[in-house]
């Protein structure tokens, strides 16, 4: 299925892997990139703006764009954090809608499904990515957001927090 359709929250969160045969695997490869211990002007977060599921694969798509972005100005320049994790295990009850699938199917009997894939939900202004950059370097995590943002398939919003007394904040 495609992943609008796993966007919507409904009912409880499916996160008991004990009970599931093939558990998937996350996708996410990193939770943070860069350096961490320099210091850095500001911090730049992403927050969401509704309540929403957000598959793994679409997570580690906006992780990879952000950071790419990010990125060109060196590796060491920059640090950036995934700030959820995808808990919840999404399930699918295979239908075949082709000639003859009345024998291969079973309708609604023990339509459980079977784990595809892995989400996590997010609440209306939780944290998603979190990046600590110089003065310098502002514009380009901005543009960095902007690409993420593209790829999770919720409206977001940046919030960027000065670091340092003695900088301000600089708005394009």
């Amino acid at each position: 299925m495609k992943g609008v359709n796993y966007r919507e929250t409904r009912g409880m969160p499916y996160v008991r892997r004990e009970y599931i045969k093939g558990k998937p695997q996350n996708k996410i490869a990193r939770f943070s990139s860069g350096q961490a211990g320099n210091n850095y002007d500001y911090k730049l977060e992403l927050l969401a703006s509704e309540k929403i599921q957000i598959r793994h694969n679409a997570l580690e798509a906006a992780r990879l764009g952000a950071n790419k972005r990010m990125a060109t100005v060196g590796e060491m320049s920059f640090f950036s954090m995934l700030r959820v994790y995808p808990h919840v295990v999404l399930r699918e009850n295979k239908m075949i809608a082709t000639a003859g699938a009345d024998r291969l199917q079973e309708g609604m009997r023990r339509a459980f499904g079977k784990a595809t894939g892995l989400a996590a939900r997010v609440k209306p202004g939780q944290v998603l990515f979190e990046a600590h950059v110089a003065a310098a370097n502002l514009s380009l995590a901005k543009e960095g957001f902007k690409v993420a943002s593209s790829k999770l398939g919720c409206p977001t919003t940046v919030r960027i927090t000065p670091l340092r007394e003695q900088v301000a904040v600089v708005e394009d």
